[in-house]
């Protein structure tokens, strides 16, 4: 039987074209995959990829080998990923790619438990509200929206994510609240920038009944492209927001801001887990997905993200 290692480095510089990219995967240099992959094709006394210098591609004799022994590979994986989760502490570098704000807000208060569980896992956490390329950059995880799934990745729904109209007691004191979204026309708004576009954000808001209607933009009070500062400048007390239900759900639970039109919202998509297929999946990523699910199902975070 040829070295695992060796197999392991087929099939991952299989599934991502690049030796590079496998050698995050597997936390080697693209030297050692390469000379791995050398090494089983000498054995084999067959080329399993045409190589060029932007991409690697299978071989006939390499596709079908990867159908022969992809099965197999998975199954010994899980057993060796089962041992190492029943009988000893699930390890290694965790690389995992958050957006910022909701990160640290609905992600970062979960570590304590986390490492108190798994304490030989290292978190390597990327706050950051660009796309990544989970596989080519070697990320273990990823939490966020829009990633445009390559084969051999699984995403996992947290929670549709609704858009609410909120503004600050203060800011609200005197005046009367709107009964329909045509009327915030009459309110100071804080809007947001497309930061691809440059364009501002039109309000679209759709009624409990079904009913969708866009708000023709109100009067702004200042514009912004970071909807956490929206948000903060809506406790500020210095006008009404259109903001995802993340951004706010504190400062309405606080009653720090109060929510305006409630038989109305925005339906914003989904926030996803994002992570490699199961084939090849360390334990300490495998346990990750497991604590996340089940820490966001306990908190009832969808529900807490979707308003009646």
């Amino acid at each position: 039987m040829e070295p695992l290692n060796h197999l392991e480095s087929f099939v991952q510089s299989a599934d991502s074209g690049s030796f590079s990219a496998a050698a995050r995967r597997l936390g080697l240099t693209p030297a050692a995959v390469s000379k791995n992959v050398a090494r089983l094709e000498k054995r084999l006394g067959v080329r399993l990829f045409q190589r060029s210098t932007r991409r690697l591609t299978l071989t006939e004799s390499g596709e079908r080998f990867l159908g022969q022994i992809g099965g197999a590979l998975t199954t010994l994986q899980d057993a060796v990923a089962d041992v190492s989760k029943n009988d000893g502490q699930p390890a290694g570098t965790l690389k995992v790619s958050m957006g910022q704000a909701f990160g640290r807000e609905h992600v970062l208060p979960m570590m304590g438990d986390f490492l108190a569980r798994y304490p030989s896992i290292l978190p390597d956490w990327h706050f950051d509200n660009q796309q990544v390329d989970l596989v080519g950059e070697g990320f273990d995880a990823a939490i966020g929206g829009g990633i445009e799934l390559s084969p051999g990745m699984v995403a996992r729904e947290l929670s549709r994510i609704h858009v609410v109209a909120v503004a600050a007691p203060a800011y609200l004191s005197g005046r009367t609240l709107p009964a329909h979204p045509a009327e915030l026309v009459r309110f100071d708004a804080l809007l947001r920038r497309s930061s691809p576009t440059g364009r501002l954000r039109s309000w679209t808001l759709q009624h409990a009944s079904g009913d969708q209607t866009t708000v023709e933009l109100p009067r702004p009070r200042a514009i912004f492209n970071d909807p956490e500062a929206i948000a903060h400048a809506a406790l500020m007390g210095l006008g009404v927001a259109m903001l995802p239900m993340p951004f706010v759900e504190r400062g309405l639970r606080s009653g720090e801001l109060v929510r305006l039109l409630p038989e109305w919202h925005f339906d914003a998509g989904a926030v996803w887990l994002y992570y490699p297929s199961k084939k090849l999946l360390p334990a300490k990523t495998r346990v990750f997905i497991d604590f996340v699910l089940e820490r966001f199902r306990s908190e009832r975070f969808a529900e807490r993200m979707q308003v009646a």
